[in-house]
């Protein structure tokens, strides 16, 4: 006999519907009684597992954190190459997606949790981290020429860059952006700060790979 599955605990449908309404809907339009109309369930219910609709955001940033903890951790050593920027570029762009809603509203949200302000901080100076070892790596390896001033200020740029990317294809593709987003070309926009410090194979490689992704 075929064993039954166990179906989903109520916290964890709690998390997924709070997520694809946030992403859908906009997390300012959607409240706690929103989410358990949605799924069936009293308030209460609700209550019961979260006390607010930011401790359910909490919980999504958690699984966040812990998704984009081997591309914070990473730690890189000659000879990194263009091809491994863009790798992190792609993974972080797409746990952004998976999470849009938050960068879609992002000063509001953070303005409200304090806590969750100083984690996004932590993690988002993790990534610029993660840049500046990659390019200090190549810059090692002969494939980049940037000076220790360069690198730091390209590192802040293309973090910049990365967290309002959601935010400004929105504004220029309408609703068109809500369903989906082009991650090579995300990942190509930003790899674009760093074209001006690389030098000889390493420029040919992204330029071939802008012809091949683009």
């Amino acid at each position: 006999m075929a064993e039954r599955k166990r179906p989903r605990r109520t916290r964890e449908r709690i998390i997924e519907t709070s997520l694809v309404m946030f992403n859908r809907l906009g997390e300012p339009n959607v409240t706690t009684a929103d989410i358990a109309d949605e799924m069936g369930i009293s308030p209460g219910n609700l209550y019961y597992h979260f006390r607010n609709k930011d401790d359910i955001i909490a919980e999504l940033f958690g699984r966040f954190e812990r998704r984009l903890s081997p591309v914070v951790d990473l730690r890189a050593s000659p000879p990194a190459s263009v091809e491994d920027l863009w790798l992190v570029l792609h993974l972080w762009f797409e746990a952004m997606w998976d999470l849009r809603f938050l960068y879609r509203d992002l000063d509001e949200i953070l303005s409200r949790d304090k806590r969750l302000a100083a984690r996004f901080a932590r993690l988002t100076r993790g990534g610029t981290r993660t840049v500046i070892e990659l390019c200090r790596s190549m810059v090692a390896a002969g494939t980049m020429l940037a000076s220790g001033d360069a690198i730091g200020a390209l590192g802040e740029n293309v973090t910049l860059v990365a967290t309002y990317w959601i935010s400004y294809q929105r504004i220029f593709a309408g609703e068109r952006a809500v369903d989906a987003v082009n991650l090579d070309r995300a990942a190509y926009q930003v790899l674009s700060l760093v074209t001006p410090w690389l030098h000889g194979s390493e420029r040919a490689l992204l330029d071939r790979m802008r012809r091949d992704y683009l």
